[in-house]
């Protein structure tokens, strides 16, 4: 399996990044916190959209859900 393409957090809007989830699958954004550079993994699987954050793996259930998560953590802008 090859590495997921990286993005920078607020690099793409919503749409946007929502859009590259699905073409690839899977998509890493990298986001700064507590001075500090992490990866989150966006995925989704055909029916379900996952968040992997280093601490943590959340699910949304449709699109709009994952469109809000988005939003609201700053990986879009």
């Amino acid at each position: 399996m090859t590495d997921p393409p990286v993005v920078a957090a607020g690099e793409l809007d919503a749409d946007e990044l929502l859009a590259r989830i699905v073409d690839e699958g899977r998509v890493r954004v990298r986001t700064e916190f507590l001075d500090a550079e992490h990866d989150v993994v966006l995925r989704w699987d055909g029916d379900v959209f996952y968040c992997d954050t280093p601490t943590r793996l959340h699910r949304h259930d449709s699109e709009s859900e994952m469109r809000t998560c988005l939003e609201k953590q700053g990986y879009a802008r």
